[in-house]
Order: structure tokens, then sequence, then C-alpha cells
């Protein structure tokens, strides 16, 4: 009979198709992840996988298999549910991911209340690319995430909004090449170089705002990962970015940027937590979002 944390392997690699991403959320070794698969392919009597040096497909077997390990794990989630429901205070580890700009900004007001009736349940936060937020919930490497909504939700995501997020163009406040195109009466946007997020919902406002310009192509000078890096590549004179403000009042090199006036309407980012719909009434995630509504 097949373990919960095996079936629970399985089903992460069955998403993902990528060893090296499961084996670090599970924290084993992609070796001791190898095993687990081949002690499942063992037990079903016929490969679920299927391997080169390139890709990882499932095999017919592997998808029924993926089916059941998801039925298995709700039925496990629903199991533990009712008996933690039992218990008077929740324990366990919360996982939360947040780029670093959040973690100042919106993070600590959130875990305040839910600290203080879950005193016994530990955070266990990670940090990186806003724009990667919803891949970390999908991969089930956290719990909840704290996100800015993108065009189109997909149904498998619950997600609470928290705040408006207002974006701006910010530009270098020293002397260079960039300030002195921006120092002309009529601006030439297809002159001036531009630095974007790798990928993201700010990624699409640009393109939506520049769109509205008609200027040809835009020069991009290069894209990063992460909006506080582009505030850094702003600030030392590379070019101008979109970024959400909140970014740059809590970057340390703000006072080397400033706000661009008159450049046209940017929509706003809606800010807030997702999980997956299916884990949304596990008691850690459940407890975490009824503290953000008794907030309110």
């Amino acid at each position: 009979m097949m373990d919960i944390k095996s079936l629970k392997m399985f089903s992460h690699l069955a998403k993902g198709l990528h060893f090296g991403k499961t084996a670090e959320a599970f924290h084993v070794s992609p070796s001791t992840l190898s095993r687990s698969i081949q002690r499942i392919e063992t037990e079903v009597g016929c490969p679920v996988l299927h391997r080169d040096n390139r890709t990882v497909v499932l095999t017919d077997a592997g998808k029924q298999l993926q089916q059941y390990a998801e039925q298995q794990i709700e039925q496990w989630q629903l199991l533990t549910l009712s008996l933690e429901k039992k218990q008077a205070v929740l324990k366990g580890k919360l996982h939360i991911y947040c780029s670093v700009t959040a973690a100042y900004s919106h993070l600590p007001a959130l875990l305040d209340r839910f600290r203080q009736q879950n005193p016994l349940v530990e955070i266990m936060l990670t940090t990186g690319d806003a724009a990667d937020a919803f891949e970390q919930v999908e991969h089930q490497s956290v719990d909840l995430a704290i996100a800015a909504k993108p065009e189109h939700v997909a149904r498998t995501f619950h997600f609470h909004e928290l705040a408006q997020i207002p974006l701006a163009v910010i530009a270098p406040t020293m002397v260079c090449g960039v300030q002195q195109l921006l120092q002309e009466k009529v601006l030439s946007w297809s002159k001036i170089p531009i630095i974007l997020p790798e990928h993201g919902p700010a990624r699409k406002r640009f393109e939506y705002w520049y769109r509205k310009k008609q200027q040809g192509k835009p020069n991009i000078y290069a894209t990063v990962s992460g909006h506080e890096a582009l505030v850094s590549m702003v600030a030392l004179g590379c070019g101008v970015g979109i970024v959400p403000q909140v970014v740059v009042e809590n970057s340390p090199v703000k006072d080397r940027v400033q706000y661009l006036p008159n450049v046209g309407d940017i929509e706003p980012f809606e800010l807030g937590v997702c999980c997956l719909n299916q884990n949304k009434e596990q008691p850690l995630v459940k407890a975490f979002f009824d503290s953000i509504e008794a907030k309110r």
C-alpha cells in the first residue's frame, strides 16, 4: 500500500514533470525521489513515467494513478481536517510565499492577528519574484502566497483580495543618458531604454501602456526577475520602468529614482492572498483566511 507522502510526491511530480523541483519541494534528494517512483511502479506493476535525458511524461497508467493519488490525498486531507477540528489549539507549519517587498509592506499586518489566535503555528516564509507566486502555490511548494491577481484566475485557485496597488513609471535621478532623453519636450519613447520584468502582471501592464503610445517597438534595455531588481537598475541609470509604487517606497534606493508625471493611466494591481481551492478548508489555511476577514 502506497504511503501518503509517496502519493503527494507523485502528484506534485505529475503536475510539474520536473524531478529537481519536486525533490526540492519535499526536501529530499533526486535519487530518493527516483527510488520512491520506482517503488510505486513496482507496486502498480508498470511504468507510470517515461523518462529520457531531457523530458518526463506520464504514461497512460501514470495518468490513471495521478487521478487516484489526488483522490487519496483529498480523502487524507478531509480525515486530518476532521481530526484536527477536535483539537483546541492549531499546530503545525504554514508555508507562505511572497516578494521581499510584501514581506515588509503587507505580511506583518496579516500575521499579527493570526499569530495571536494561533501561537503554536510555525510560519515558514519563502521570498522571491512576485510573478512566480501562483506557480509556487500550484506546485504545492507553499500553502499560501501574496500575489498580484492575473487577468484570468484558474478555477483551481482561491484568491482573496487585500488591496489595490497603484503602478508608476520611474526614472533615475542621477545625471545620465536616460535623463537627457527625458528632458526633451516631446518624449521619444522608442529611444528611451526600458527595464522590464521577465513575466507577470507588470509585464502585461507595460505592454498595454506602451501600445497606446503608438511609437513603434520599445527599446528594451534588460529584463529582470522581481520588481526590487527593476528599481535598482533604474536607480543605476540603466533606463525607466513600470513598478508598483509600494516597491519603490520600500526600496533602499528610493531616493535615487523619481516618478515620471503625465505618462498616461496604468491599471493598478489587485493584491491578494491565493491558495489552491482544494486546500482552502485545511485548518491552518482556513484559520489564516479567517484572521484576514476578522480584521475587516
